[in-house]
This record gives structure tokens, C-alpha cells and sequence, in this order.
């Protein structure tokens, strides 16, 4: 099913409201323990209003995985179409999305989705159409430009993408994935972006 056929694009104050409570239960309870009249209760709305927002709560999560979606770290200057040291902006690229990828609000809404994916599979393609997809998608457009400033050889673009985001879930990311203390620093992700792209380019640069 294409549940994001059922967003009805909207601002309201109401909505908000909703999208909110819905997304503390969601991290609190889990998605398949949550129920539309929890949502209801929580968010102190009628089930009639409820639904006049949200067709259902498949709808109710993608909306909240979409606005997840827009505070990725993807920004106008983030994919450079000229570009004078590669390695420095795939660094930055690799560091604004690790830390994005870090954020305990990111975490906690992809443990969500991947604790409930096998019995909700509309959980899982929310969570990657409006996360690592978009951003992969975008790299990939990068790519064909890089490609043919004679910055990088990429023969397969899908798969240079895929290469450059799993080295970007790193330990770093595993470990906090798994809430194992402590918090890394810096330092350690610093360190952790820069050797993902020197194997990137050992791989794809010129």
C-alpha cells in the first residue's frame, strides 16, 4: 500500500498536536502497541478529528517519518556542483550525516521502525523512502556530476552511493544504535568520517 497517498499536506495547530503525541507513544510504546484512540486521548482530540487528519495510523507514522525526512542534513549547499578539494567536502558531507544519524531522536525512530518492520513492512519502507533514500538519491545525482568533472570513476553510481553510506555506519553508529556507553566524542567521529573516505576514494576517486 502507498500510504504517503493518503497525506493531506496541512499546518494546523491541530495537527501538529497530534503528529506529536502520536510520535511520544510510538518511542514509548512501540508501533503496534499504540492504537488510534490512544492517540486520540493523548493528543486530546475526538476520533472524528483524529481521523480527518490521519486516514489511519500507517498514514499517522509516514507523516511523522516525513518531517523526520525534512531535518535530514540535506541543504542546498550540501551536494557542491564545483568543487576544488573532494575530499574535504565528502568529509563534511560524511560528518553532517553521522551526526544526523547519532541524534537521539533519529536513533530512537529507527529502532522503532526496525523492532516493528517484520510485522508492519510499511514501517520499514517509511523509514528508508524518507531517510536513507533521500539521501542516497541525491548523492547519486552528485556522483554523475563529479563523474564527469573528472573528480571521481564510478562505473556503477547505485553502488558507490551504497559503499559511501554503510561506511558511515561505522562501530560509532552500532554502538549507539545499541545505547552502549559512553556518548563518542569528537574526536571519535572525526576519525571514524575520515577513514570511510579514504576508503571511498581509494575505491572511487581519481
Amino acid at each position: 500500500m502507498d500510504i504517503s497517498a493518503e497525506f493531506v499536506p496541512e499546518g494546523s495547530p491541530k495537527r501538529r498536536q497530534i503528529q506529536v503525541a502520536a510520535e511520544q507513544l510510538f518511542l514509548a510504546h512501540g508501533y503496534g502497541a499504540v492504537s488510534m484512540d490512544q492517540v486520540a486521548r493523548t493528543a486530546s482530540v475526538s476520533k472524528a478529528t483524529l481521523y480527518a487528519h490521519f486516514a489511519s495510523k500507517e498514514a499517522l507514522f509516514a507523516t511523522i517519518m516525513q518531517d523526520k525526512g525534512l531535518e535530514t542534513p540535506l541543504y542546498e549547499g550540501m551536494f557542491p556542483e564545483q568543487v576544488d578539494d573532494l575530499r574535504a567536502v565528502l568529509e563534511s558531507m560524511g560528518t553532517r550525516l553521522l551526526r544526523f544519524m547519532l541524534r537521539e531522536r533519529t536513533l530512537s525512530l529507527y529502532r522503532v521502525a526496525l523492532a516493528e518492520a517484520a510485522r508492519f513492512p510499511e514501517l520499514g519502507r517509511t523509514f528508508y523512502a524518507n531517510g536513507p533514500c533521500t539521501m542516497r538519491e541525491r548523492f547519486i545525482a552528485w556522483l554523475g556530476v563529479m563523474d564527469q568533472s573528472g573528480l571521481v570513476q564510478v562505473d556503477d553510481r547505485d553502488i558507490a552511493a551504497e559503499q559511501f553510506m554503510a561506511l558511515m555506519r561505522s562501530d560509532v553508529f552500532l554502538r549507539r544504535s545499541l545505547s552502549i556507553d559512553p556518548l563518542p566524542t569528537d574526536e571519535e567521529i572525526e576519525r571514524s568520517v575520515r577513514a570511510a573516505v579514504d576508503t571511498w576514494l581509494r575505491a572511487f576517486g581519481r
